[in-house]
């Protein structure tokens, strides 16, 4: 055997084994983070174009009343989310909801939705986010105090879609009638238990707290930082995997010998 031969230590079917394992396993995790990367790529582009329709001026007239009409396209919904619009109705305070565990302020309450039928005939009825009220905890089915006006009321904010979900082991249809407390709403299920004509998209109402209710919304940040998050793990196990195959198969094998 060549002296040179001798520092080179012998390549056998495990070494090539773990070899091919390790270059799946960095390919894999290079995929992942890349990928995590252009996610929060996508949503950084989606919350400059939602704040860019927040700058836009209100929505307002012909235009309005057609995209508050229910039936709308799917497209046309998802087009004109937070733009900003000026409502005038009467709120339909029976058919109030409270939606459960929902967070302001590190603090768990109701987010309370009611709906707002708007002036005029055959107009839509919209679904209103009027705010965050606080939780009796001691006493779970009471509700909390909301001032809610009988006269026509004037409510700004900003449009959006469908309320988020939430978690719930439960339905929240009640054969019992009209359920206040709940975990989730959906527009097309309440359209079809209250049989109102409800516009596909609901408002998120702006202004200062009053009536019993919060309005300190979180700024929308569609989860950019988790995905960068992701991205740093996948590439710090790439990082982790290449390292310890380097070690533990050319450079240790290599002092031994």
């Amino acid at each position: 055997m060549k002296p040179s031969q001798a520092l080179v230590p012998h390549r056998g079917l495990a070494f090539w084994l773990v070899t091919m394992a390790a270059c799946i396993g960095v390919l894999a995790t290079v995929a992942l983070g890349r990928w995590q990367l252009s996610r929060a790529a996508q949503k950084e582009s989606l919350t400059t174009e939602m704040s860019a329709r927040a700058s836009e001026a209100p929505l307002a007239g012909a235009e309005l009343a057609a995209l508050l009409m229910p039936g709308i396209a799917a497209p046309a919904v998802a087009a004109n989310l937070y733009r900003q619009v000026h409502l005038r109705g009467r709120w339909l305070a029976e058919k109030t909801v409270f939606l459960d565990n929902r967070q302001m302020s590190a603090k768990q309450g109701f987010f309370v939705f009611t709906p707002l039928q708007l002036e005029g005939g055959a107009r839509p009825v919209v679904l209103v986010q009027r705010g965050w009220a606080p939780r009796n905890f001691e006493q779970r089915t009471q509700l909390p105090s909301v001032d809610t006006s009988t006269e026509l009321v004037d409510v700004s904010g900003h449009l959006a879609g469908s309320p988020a979900q939430t978690y719930s082991l439960g339905s929240d249809q009640s054969d019992s009638g009209f359920k206040r407390i709940r975990q989730n709403l959906t527009l097309s299920a309440f359209r079809a238990e209250t049989g109102l004509p409800l516009s596909d998209l609901t408002l998120v109402q702006q202004g200062p707290d009053a009536g019993g209710l919060s309005r300190q919304w979180t700024p929308v940040s569609n989860g950019i930082e988790k995905h960068y998050g992701y991205a740093f793990q996948w590439f710090a196990l790439c990082a982790l995997i290449l390292g310890l195959y380097v070690w533990f198969q050319l450079v240790r094998p290599c002092r031994r010998a």
